[in-house]
């Protein structure tokens, strides 16, 4: 998932993928078992964050913090990612990692 106002994120982002690919193909994984979703952060929806193995995040960094358009889909989509009946996070043991 990215944010990009200058284009610049949506560069890293787009190198992201990339390496993601590049990675699957080090690990031996076919092409059959691995994908790569974009989305920009507007976009993006609990149900792509919940059907999905792992996580790249990349946005700016504004004033010592995410961009508005990514921390208002992490705003949005925040309570929708727990169990209701014990708050549990349903995204445990998903890798994730930002840019």
């Amino acid at each position: 998932m990215w944010h990009s106002r200058t284009g610049l994120a949506r560069q890293m982002a787009e190198a992201l993928e990339k390496g993601a690919w590049s990675a699957s193909h080090e690990m031996g994984i076919s092409e059959d078992a691995f994908s790569v979703d974009m989305r920009r952060a507007a976009d993006a929806t609990v149900d792509d964050v919940l059907s999905s193995d792992g996580y790249l995040f990349c946005a700016p960094e504004n004033l010592a913090s995410a961009s508005g358009e990514m921390l208002e889909f992490f705003h949005r989509s925040y309570y929708p990612m727990f169990n209701s009946s014990d708050e549990t996070s349903r995204l445990i043991g998903r890798p994730c990692a930002s840019s």
